[in-house]
């Protein structure tokens, strides 16, 4: 089972602790193989809206950068996790960016999707998303507006299942691990 984890922090991960390490343990205590993008040392320009990527090069960024391996890496994966500091209940700069990069994985059509208009799959599978947000301490209208711009993304990008937690850095490890692993439980659709 391959997982892509999005680490959309300011900075790469500097030994085994912290949120990026309890992540990596939850989800490889769990059996998936892992795979890694450190956002925050990837050249990816902002997405310029050219939609290039719907009409000029279906399928792929007219911008030639390293969101078309992210890309590329997001839709060959089984899950995916996207790691960010919450800044005002959304995505951190890195993720962001990366983020609005995604949308080559979609058709420029359109199709209603539990009474929503919604882009139409380009692909015929795609992988499960799995939101962690972390925050400095308690902010329960960041954790609420997190969770839900991460459901609305995983609607938009056809995800099968998603769900988002948000670890505090303040809590004890194995507080954030516990709530890691019962995410990835919500996001693999129960336990195996």
């Amino acid at each position: 089972m391959r997982a892509l984890v999005m680490d959309g922090c300011e900075t790469a991960p500097a030994g085994t602790t912290g949120p990026h390490a309890l992540l990596r343990d939850a989800m490889e205590g769990r059996g998936w193989q892992v795979e890694t993008l450190h956002l925050c040392e990837m050249d990816i320009a902002p997405c310029a809206g050219c939609f290039g990527c719907w009409t000029r090069t279906p399928g792929e960024c007219v911008v030639a950068d390293a969101a078309r391996d992210v890309a590329r890496a997001y839709v060959g994966s089984e899950l995916v996790a996207l790691l960010t500091p919450v800044r005002f209940g959304g995505y951190g700069y890195h993720l962001k960016k990366a983020v609005d990069r995604l949308i080559p994985n979609i058709s420029p059509l359109f199709t209603v999707l539990h009474g929503e208009v919604h882009h139409a799959r380009r692909y015929q599978r795609y992988p499960a998303v799995l939101g962690v947000g972390i925050l400095p301490g308690p902010d329960t209208e960041g954790e609420a507006i997190f969770s839900r711009l991460v459901e609305r993304n995983a609607i938009n990008m056809r995800a099968p299942r998603h769900a988002a937690v948000t670890i505090q850095t303040s809590s004890e490890a194995e507080e954030s691990l516990n709530a890691l692993r019962a995410a990835l439980v919500r996001v693999e659709g129960g336990e195996r």
